[in-house]
C-alpha cells in the first residue's frame, strides 16, 4: 500500500491533489508545530497585476502549538473578503461559479481550527475532481520518535509498503531507515502542463480554485505531472 503524509494547507495547488490521487492513503501530519508564514493558512490566486494571497487570519497563543490546535480568528470578516477577491478577480472565467461554491460551502461551517477548515476544502475539492483516496490523521497512530523515526513509525502503523515523499524530503529524509523498514520510497515529480487561464503569462503556483475557475470538469485533465516519481529505496 503506497501512503502519502503532508500537512493540511489552505486550498493548495494543484500539486497537493496529483500527490493525494496517487497514493492508496492520505495522512494529514496536523499533530506537528503549526509554522507562521506557510501554507497552512494562506495560498495564492493570480489577478490582472499580480498574484495576491488569501490569508485566514489565526490565533498563535504559544509558539509550540500544534497545526491542528491553531484556532481560527474570527474577529474580523475575512470568508466575505476571501469572497469578494475571488469574485472580483475570476468574475469572468467559464466555472467561476464551481470554485466560489466550493469556498461558500466549506466557509457555512465556521470551523473552529485551520486545519478542520483546511481538510473541509481539501475534501470538497477531492470530490470535485473525482478523488476518492481515504484520508486519515497523523494523530490517531498514536505516534512515537522524531523526524524520520516518526514517520517511519506511521506508516508501519498505517500498514505501508510505500512511502510517497515531496521532492524536498531528499533534504531531511534518513533513506537508510526506509531500507532498513523495508518500506519503499518514492519522491513526487511535479510537472505539469499549462492549463486556460486568465490574466496574461501562465503561473502555475497559485490555488487549486484557479484551475477549477478555468476549467471546471475538465480541470483533472490537467492534474497529473507530466514526468514519473523517482524511485529512491
Amino acid at each position: 500500500m503506497k501512503v502519502g503524509v503532508i500537512q493540511s494547507n489552505y486550498i493548495p495547488w494543484r500539486g497537493y491533489f496529483d500527490f493525494i490521487g496517487q497514493v492508496d492513503l492520505f495522512v494529514f501530519h496536523d499533530d506537528l508545530q503549526y509554522t507562521k508564514g506557510d501554507w497552512r493558512n494562506r495560498n495564492r490566486i493570480k489577478t490582472p497585476a499580480d498574484l495576491i494571497w488569501l490569508s485566514v487570519p489565526v490565533k498563535s497563543h504559544k509558539t509550540s502549538q500544534l497545526i491542528c490546535e491553531t484556532q481560527i480568528d474570527y474577529s474580523t470578516n475575512w470568508q466575505k473578503d476571501h469572497l469578494n477577491r475571488f469574485t472580483a478577480n475570476y468574475s469572468k472565467a467559464l466555472h467561476h461559479s464551481d470554485a466560489i461554491g466550493l469556498l461558500e460551502e466549506a466557509f457555512r461551517f465556521r470551523d473552529r481550527t485551520i486545519s478542520e477548515l483546511n481538510v473541509r476544502l481539501i475534501r470538497l475539492v477531492c470530490g470535485y475532481l473525482g478523488i476518492t483516496t481515504p484520508m486519515r490523521f497523523s494523530a490517531e497512530y498514536s505516534l512515537t520518535g522524531a523526524k524520520t523515526e516518526r514517520l517511519i513509525d506511521l506508516l508501519r502503523k498505517a500498514g505501508a509498503s510505500t512511502y510517497l515523499s515531496g521532492p524536498n524530503g531528499r533534504s531531511y529524509l534518513n533513506e537508510g531507515l526506509f531500507r532498513d523498514s523495508c518500506i519503499r520510497l518514492e519522491y513526487k515529480s511535479y510537472d505539469y502542463a499549462p492549463y486556460p487561464q486568465l490574466w496574461g503569462k501562465f503561473e502555475g503556483a497559485v490555488s487549486v480554485l484557479d484551475l477549477i475557475a478555468n476549467c471546471g470538469p475538465m480541470a483533472r485533465d490537467y492534474l497529473m505531472s507530466s514526468s514519473p516519481n523517482e524511485r529512491c529505496v
